[in-house]
């Protein structure tokens, strides 16, 4: 609506949290925490990719591969957490192609095929927008292309970068955690990665009272005043 009427900077501020609300529907249907069927969840990743134009079926390899090899050699994903801030803008629009390439050579031909789905919808919006001409169509597609070029910064250096030997960041501000959908809660994540998003602020909660040295030290994803 935003785009319609030409009103661009809330436009922008809407596609943003429209991107950063489908990122963290498709997390979790990469982790099955959705409560879906298993091909329910692979329907909400091809629904997904047609809204965020890239495949997520690409995304789910790689993202599970970090999970497993967090901070080592063949973590893709993770491997922009090492470099510095200036790096990884610089590095952002090849890092989905990298992703997509990674998936393509080591996911096997099921995952070809999910590919195949997710990057034909891509390109069926796309042609739906420069056919029609429409304002908002192709204002959508140029968002969630800067979007994705912007996802190694948002998405996974912020949360690991200069960790000091910490697997992620965590982020204990309520305020933070309720824009960012506890998305920054990372470090319980990479935890109890099968937790749903939703309750990691009462693991965080439990995991406090429970193993204080766990979480004392580790550094915030956003520094702010309030614990």
């Amino acid at each position: 609506m935003c785009a319609a009427s030409g009103w661009w900077v809330p436009a922008i501020a809407a596609a943003f949290m429209i991107f950063l609300t489908a990122l963290r529907l498709n997390h979790e249907a990469i982790h099955n925490n959705l409560g879906f069927s298993a091909r329910g969840h692979r329907l909400v990743l091809h629904g997904l990719s047609a809204l965020m134009l890239g495949s997520n079926s690409a995304v789910a390899v790689n993202h599970l591969r970090h999970h497993r090899h967090v901070g080592q050699a063949d973590d893709l994903e993770g491997k922009c957490g090492t470099m510095p801030a200036w790096r990884v803008l610089l590095y952002g629009p090849v890092f989905p192609i990298e992703m997509h390439r990674a998936a393509w050579a080591s996911g096997g031909s099921i995952v070809r095929r999910r590919m195949a789905i997710d990057l034909t919808l891509n390109a069926a919006v796309v042609t739906a927008a420069v056919a029609s001409g429409s304002v908002v169509l192709l204002f959508h597609v140029a968002a969630m292309l800067v979007a994705q070029c912007l996802t190694a910064f948002f998405a996974v250096w912020i949360t690991h970068h200069d960790c000091d030997g910490a697997v992620a960041r965590t982020q204990r501000s309520p305020l933070v955690n309720l824009l960012t959908y506890n998305m920054f809660l990372h470090l319980e994540h990479h935890l109890f990665p099968a937790v749903p998003v939703r309750r990691l602020a009462r693991l965080a909660e439990r995991l406090d009272r429970a193993f204080p040295a766990l979480t004392a030290g580790t550094r915030p994803v956003i520094p702010t005043p309030f614990r």
